[in-house]
Order: C-alpha cells, then structure tokens, then sequence
C-alpha cells in the first residue's frame, strides 16, 4: 500500500463523481433523474449527426487500412501473438459484448418486429416485420458499434506505447501534443476522467440490471421474493465472480472467463437451434442479413424522427463510444503480435458476425413464438421490461426451465467478464502499469457493486439514469476520438517504417 502509486487527480475526481451521484440520488432521485434526461435529450440532439457520421467514417477507415499494406504492420514488440486466437477472440467477444448479449438479445428484435423503425417507410426500404426487427438489432450491434470499440483508437494507443507510453486514453492523442499531454496536463486528466466515468457508468449500469433480471428468473424458477435482498446478494455474487478473476489477472482468471463463457454460449445457441426453430432462426438470419446490406447506409445515416433515434441509435452509439477509450486500452493490452488486418478483420467483421447471429438465435426465436401465439413474448416484455423478455422465450423451448437457469448463469458470467476486464483497464490508468496492483483491481470491482447496489436501493430509475449518463460522457469523448480518424492511419504509417527498418536488420 506505502508503494501503491496512482494518478491521484484522476483518482479523485472519478471516484469522487461517483460518491457525488450516488449522495445526491439518495437525497433527490426524481432531481437527478430529470437533470440527466435533460442533458441525455440536448446530447442526443446536438451531437447525434456527428455520432452517427464518426461511426461510419471509423469503420471506412478501418476497412481501408485493412485492405492497404499499413493491415501488415504488427502491433506491440512481440513477434507472435501473446494469446492464442481463441483465447484472445473470447475476450474480446465476452468484454466487448457484455450483458447486451442476454438484455438486448431477446428484447431488441422483438420491439422492432411489434413497432417497425421509422427508418424503413421514411426512405422507402423494403423489408418484412422479421427482417426490420432483426436487422435493425444488427445495426446496433454489427460492424459500426464494433469498430469504434476496438480498431482505430487502438493502433494510435500501440503506436503511443512503442514510444514508451503508458495505457491511458490521454494517449489517443500523443501523436499531437507528444509528451505533454501525458504527464501533469489538465487536458489529459479530463480525457482520463471523462472515459473512466463513461465505463463506471456503462458497467454499473448492466450489473443492476443483471440484479433485476435474475431476481425475476429466480421467483419464477424457484419462487424466491423478488426483493432487494435477492438482487443485492445476486450483485455481490457477480462481483466476487469479477474481483477473484481481476486479482488473478489476464493470463488467468479473465482468459479463462472469457473462454468457459463463450463455451457455454455456444451451446446455449446448438441447443436452441436443436429444440428451436432452427429453419426459421436460419432463414431469417440469411433474409435479414441481405436487409441489413442493402440498407446499410440510409439506416447508418437515417436523420428523420428524432424521438426514435434518441431512444435508440443515438443512445447505442453514445454508449458505445463512451467505452471506446476503455475498450481500446483493454484489447491494446491483450494484442501484442497480432497485425493491424487480423485485428480489424476480427473485430469489425468476425465479432460483429457472430454477435448478430446470436441475436438471430435469441431474439429470432422470440419472434417465431411471438408470430405462433401474439403475446407469449411481448406481452411480458410489456409488463416486465428486459428480464421478461429472455424467460418469456426459452420458456416456450422443451426444458425450458433448465434454459432459463443457464440464461441466469450466463448473463452472470458476460456481465462479470465486463466487470473484471473494465476494473482492470482502469486500475492500468490509474497506476500507469500494464498489470497494475491487485488491491487496486479488486477496490474498482467492487466500487462497480457497491455503486450498482446502492443505486438499485433507491429505484430503478437512479439505475437508468446512470446508464444515460454515458451518453453524457461521449460528448468529450467522441471529440477526442475524432482525431484517431487521421492518427491511425498517420501512425500505422510511422509503425510501417519502424518494422520495415527492423526487418531490414
């Protein structure tokens, strides 16, 4: 502890910002719940065009570079890759996908197949109730989403790190202002600070809901009280799960989350392919795949009702920016020897891919029973939000019971895997170290439980209100991952030459 070392400004004032939420919700939830809508509704509006125009000029970008000789270039100073491609995939994929996998797989379909985006009769896109359903749900969660949490931002953090620099969002912009920005810098204390709180709140965010979801599954399973008491014991459960597997490290206990978890995500999908609607889950797949192609760009750049979009798209992508500087160190970390290409083809393409079949296989499911027997899936959806939707579900599969219970599981897992790889990268902040102090990593594990439970003890709605407070926080942080759109390129450029130099040797 007398040894412990940490960038004490941005210590204090993220922690201290949370301490700050969490006494005032107590005092006046309905005030700080307004306060938020209010400042989440101007975000939307003023920034929502730019959002939606950096996201698809990332993933340009990132296409580009893939496709040039600048994809050759190896990132880090190893040789080979550090993990094998399986283990280093199953990362990325758990930490990247994190409780939306189970939330947002099963509600998200369902509410654009029951009320159809504007989107479509607005620019005349052609598409059936299952293929807006399901394709607006891939929007959401395919190849934009993906590529701003894991591809340009990363190469500028690699090429800041050969130069001896350590991991911390300040570094996205290295390139600019060099050293100065890393050490003493107000500028790069409000980077440091603006993206550690948009990963508090998108983490904290999903582990109360996680609370919530498994107290219903477990009164409708087991018939225990969906009380506070449940969902309070089902939290520190998670982040026991979290600090164990943070303590013990990448190499370990987040690894090897990460694997069991895409595992037995795997066979979640066989099985409900085996006793499901596979033909249809298949079919609607390929269909909505083909809608999602062809109206890749009016829905990426679709500016017509502006309500919907704030309830969606543009929460999504101020969500998903919010954790690119977090992402970014995270995947920076555990990419060592792996080339620009292999990383852009893997995030933006193969993980996006895989995550918009598995919301075919949940949310597509829903859909066939919801076409069967109207109501079996939305009307709890309806009455019940989010959990409802993913029981309401796989109840209707053969052993649905059993489904219900590994879906509580699960979730548990994803969500634990965000957890433990999020208080990692920001203990790495903190400490400026690449494997930062144990104490540290478990303090941030459960500062994420104890904010989620307390906030869960006031309502509901201080939960929410901290979710949509990351959309806040993209509004610095999308402004400085702009630059990334000509650092990654100018950067692989300069990483080019060095290893052109090095191989020349």
């Amino acid at each position: 502890m007398k040894n412990l070392k940490l960038d004490w400004p941005v210590f204090a004032i993220s922690g201290g910002f949370l301490l700050v939420f969490v006494i005032a919700s107590l005092v006046n939830a309905g005030f700080v719940g307004n306060l938020v809508n209010t400042a989440f509704a101007w975000s939307s509006l003023t920034f929502g065009a730019f959002w939606q125009v950096l996201m698809i000029l990332t993933f340009i970008i990132a296409v580009f570079m893939s496709l040039t000789e600048l994809g050759k270039v190896r990132l880090g100073d190893s040789s080979k890759p550090t993990f094998s491609f399986f283990k280093w995939f199953s990362m990325i994929m758990i930490t990247l996908l994190a409780g939306g996998g189970v939330f947002w797989a099963a509600a998200e379909p369902m509410y654009h197949y029951l009320d159809t985006p504007p989107m479509y009769s607005e620019t005349g896109s052609a598409a059936t109730a299952i293929q807006a359903g399901l394709s607006t749900g891939f929007l959401h969660w395919g190849f934009l989403a993906w590529s701003i949490l894991g591809t340009l931002g990363v190469v500028v953090l690699m090429y800041a790190k050969k130069k001896g620099q350590p991991l911390k969002p300040r570094a996205l912009l290295y390139p600019l202002f060099g050293e100065k920005i890393m050490h003493k810098s107000v500028l790069g204390t409000l980077i440091d600070v603006f993206s550690i709180l948009a990963a508090c709140a998108g983490t904290i965010g999903p582990i109360g809901f996680l609370g919530l979801q498994a107290g219903y599954g477990l009164n409708m399973l087991f018939g225990l009280p969906d009380t506070f008491a449940i969902h309070f014991a089902m939290i520190f459960f998670l982040v026991g799960i979290a600090a164990v597997s943070a303590a013990t490290g990448i190499h370990k206990g987040i690894q090897w989350l990460s694997r069991f978890n895409v595992i037995i995500t795997v066979i979640l999908a066989i099985a409900i392919l085996i006793l499901g609607p596979a033909r249809f889950i298949i079919d609607s797949f390929v269909t909505s795949y083909g809608s999602y192609m062809q109206n890749f760009f009016p829905m990426s750049l679709y500016r017509g009702d502006e309500g919907w979009l704030s309830g969606w798209t543009i929460f999504f992508w101020g969500w998903f920016i919010g954790y690119g500087p977090i992402m970014a160190i995270f995947i920076s970390r555990i990419s060592d020897g792996r080339t620009i290409r292999e990383l852009f083809l893997t995030v933006a393409f193969l993980a996006p891919v895989v995550t918009n079949f598995w919301f075919t296989v949940v949310g597509g499911t829903g859909i066939f029973y919801e076409m069967s027997e109207p109501g079996s899936v939305s009307d709890p959806l309806n009455e019940g939000g989010l959990p409802a939707s993913i029981f309401a579900i796989v109840n209707q599969l053969p052993l649905g019971a059993l489904f219900a219970f590994l879906f509580i599981f699960v979730t548990c897992v994803f969500v634990a895997t965000t957890a433990d790889s999020i208080s990692y990268s920001i203990s790495m902040i903190i400490t400026g170290k690449e494997t930062p102090d144990r104490f540290i990593r478990i303090f941030w594990a459960l500062i994420f439980g104890a904010v989620a439970a307390a906030l869960l003890y006031i309502g509901e709605g201080s939960i929410d209100s901290l979710q949509s407070f990351i959309v806040l926080t993209a509004v610095p942080v999308s402004l400085f991952m702009l630059p990334t759109l000509w650092l990654a390129p100018l950067t692989a450029k300069r990483l080019l030459r060095i290893q052109q130099k090095e191989e020349a040797k």
